[in-house]
């Protein structure tokens, strides 16, 4: 048993506590309390906190860091994205996977302490085993045609189970987005989720203006492309709705998903939002990098919604970690406070993920996941520092031995 104290510790489930210590034991934690002198450890001016939890990323796509340009709308970023994924092959899977580690590595040194994984190869999940990464990985279907979507949902369970989902990796089943997967194929992985219990899955939504028009109306860019591309299924009808209430008529959406985006939801999107208990994963530095503007957080927090954070994935992002995420939230949603932002990327993700009960706050029985961040000499609100944006080299894990 060890007992370090602080200047501020920010258990997030409470309020801070300044001159704080915690007990820590077999890495878990045992208690938070006021200093008293008694600790065998003083760590100094820092704010300890729960490790963060990015909860929407892409490892396998970090090789493509810096090569799809920031673009001023979202198909202008897509379509070079397409043609990079084309040429994978000429990459290399060594390459590929060296650059998903360097990036677990990176986020992890950031403080980082769980994902939220999507893939559509799986490559990443070796990877966060080796790290001792705890996360939840997503394999996303995609198919917009809709046929043998049974056969598919099968496949992919059987790649997962073959993986085998263990306490730290948690696999799950998800649908990419409503422009690129059938109303069948949406049904087909929900049968499939509810088949297997309560696991999480999660959906693109919201993202684009595009996607809005091709689900109000079947027409525009995202029609165009995929007749260009010989996706496109003529069967389809246009639902004449918002994205939310589209998959939530499907009935693909409940609790256990998460959104991911929402940058083009209004009230009554974030109505129903609230109402299904579905937690909303922002990502507002990809957001603007892709040219879908950034996302109506104060709106999102106003409406009582669940929010979380995450970075998205390398190619739409200059890094994966989640103090520069905060810091571009604090910019886009001034008026939100600090402490809810800091809740959002710790123990809101943690709760979406299915890691609740383990991360994303400092009290006892959880997990030592914690970071201690060195706050400068002149900072008297330790909140609003560190969501104004952290470089790693300001960020220690805390050793719980």
């Amino acid at each position: 048993m060890i007992r370090v104290s602080a200047d501020w510790i920010l258990p997030i489930a409470d309020v801070p506590i300044g001159g704080g210590a915690i007990t820590l034991e077999d890495g878990r934690i045992v208690s938070v309390a006021a200093r008293d002198g008694s600790e065998d450890r003083a760590l100094g001016r820092v704010a300890v906190l729960p490790g963060l939890v990015n909860a929407h990323t892409h490892l396998e796509l970090s090789y493509l860091h810096h090569r799809i340009p920031p673009a001023p709308s979202f198909l202008e970023w897509v379509r070079p994205m397409l043609a990079a994924r084309a040429e994978r092959a000429h990459t290399g899977e060594a390459a590929i996977l060296d650059a998903a580690r360097k990036a677990i590595q990176d986020a992890r040194a950031a403080g980082t302490a769980l994902i939220g994984d999507v893939t559509n190869t799986l490559a990443a999940v070796s990877l966060l085993r080796d790290a001792q990464m705890p996360a939840c990985v997503f394999h996303e279907l995609l198919g917009f045609g809709g046929q043998n979507v049974d056969a598919q949902v099968d496949s992919a369970r059987t790649a997962i189970d073959a993986l085998a989902s263990d306490d730290d990796i948690r696999l799950s089943l998800a649908p990419h987005a409503p422009y690129s997967v059938a109303p069948a194929l949406f049904s087909a992985i929900r049968r499939d989720l509810d088949e297997h219990g309560s696991v999480v899955s999660t959906v693109h939504l919201g993202e684009s203006p595009e996607e809005v028009e091709f689900l109000l109306k079947g027409t525009g860019p995202w029609r165009s492309l995929l007749e260009q591309i010989g996706v496109w299924n003529a069967d389809w009808q246009a639902p004449k709705c918002s994205p939310v209430d589209y998959l939530a008529d499907l009935g693909f959406l409940t609790g256990s998903v998460l959104v991911i985006h929402g940058v083009q939801f209004e009230g009554t999107d974030l109505d129903r939002l609230r109402t299904l208990g579905v937690t909303l994963v922002s990502c507002p530095r990809s957001n603007r990098y892709v040219g879908v503007g950034s996302p109506p957080l104060e709106a999102f927090y106003a409406m009582d919604v669940e929010v979380a954070f995450g970075t998205d994935s390398l190619a739409s992002v200059d890094d994966l970690n989640m103090f520069s995420e905060l810091a571009e939230a604090r910019r886009i949603a001034p008026k939100v406070p600090a402490r809810a932002l800091l809740r959002s990327a710790t123990l809101m993700g943690a709760t979406a993920l299915g890691f609740g009960d383990a991360f994303g706050s400092i009290e006892p029985g959880k997990r030592a996941a914690l970071i201690a961040v060195q706050v400068p000499n002149h900072v008297t609100d330790v909140e609003e520092y560190l969501v104004s944006g952290v470089d790693p080299d300001r960020v220690s894990w805390v050793e719980a031995a």
